[in-house]
């Protein structure tokens, strides 16, 4: 009988992810503590799956998108009531989007449990941006932009990365600096790798309804910055060039 609950969830194995810290840099390799906890009757665990979930925004609202996974497929007895402990690294993907805004990333621990209810577990993380992300970012403000938003954007064309279903684009607009008079906005989307960082810059002029209606006031560019030293140079050359 305990068996039959624990396939529909009742008395079933629960599992706990541990993680040293809930901040993390894109690159980052974090080490993790799996808990798995049995219930009230013996089941087989065939596999453990660590997966980096994000969601981002459709024209038919959000939708969940993989980062990345992790599977430990080594079986696993779990007894009634006994704890066992596993222990794995895995590495924060380079592409991971920073959380600012309203993005959201978490870990999810799943239990492959056949024939039940697979437990789960969830541990949102805030992750920072790299060093030469921040560099850009300090840039702007630097620039007299302040920050406005950031938001994760479908891609499913891969106008900037290929076979990756999303992007993310932050915005600023001017509050001072030598391009308050130009700019109405500046829209940056960021590729870090282990060497660098590509921006995709996109500069909308302030100009009047008829260039904003036929879009001839928004100019898109990119540089690659590899010395975050050089970041603000960087980004007023591409801006001052396509103001």
């Amino acid at each position: 009988m305990k068996k039959v609950l624990a396939s529909i969830g009742i008395g079933n194995a629960t599992v706990d992810t541990v993680l040293p810290s809930t901040t993390v840099t894109p690159g980052e390799t974090v080490e993790a503590e799996i808990h798995v906890a049995g219930g009230s009757a013996t089941q087989e665990v065939s596999a453990i799956d660590l997966e980096l979930e994000t969601k981002y925004a459709t024209d038919d609202g959000y939708r969940e998108a993989t980062i990345d996974r992790l599977r430990l497929s080594e079986g696993l007895t779990v007894e009634p009531d006994r704890q066992e402990t596993l222990t794995t690294d895995f590495q924060i993907p380079h592409h991971t989007p920073v959380t600012l805004g309203r993005t959201d990333v978490w870990v999810e621990t799943e239990l492959e449990i056949d024939l039940a209810v697979d437990p789960e577990d969830e541990d949102h993380l805030e992750v920072q941006p790299t060093p030469r992300m921040q560099a850009v970012f300090d840039a702007a403000e630097e620039l007299g932009f302040s920050f406005r938003s950031a938001e994760l954007e479908g891609d499913q064309y891969g106008r900037y990365v290929s076979r990756r279903s999303f992007v993310q684009e932050f915005e600023f607009r001017p509050q001072g600096g030598p391009f308050a008079g130009d700019v109405d906005e500046i829209e940056l989307v960021t590729v870090p790798g282990p060497d660098e960082l590509t921006v995709y810059v996109e500069v909308d002029r302030r100009g009047g309804l008829l260039s904003e209606l036929a879009e001839t006031d928004e100019r898109k560019t990119q540089f690659t910055l590899s010395d975050p030293d050089r970041a603000t140079q960087a980004l007023r050359e591409t801006i001052a060039e396509h103001a």
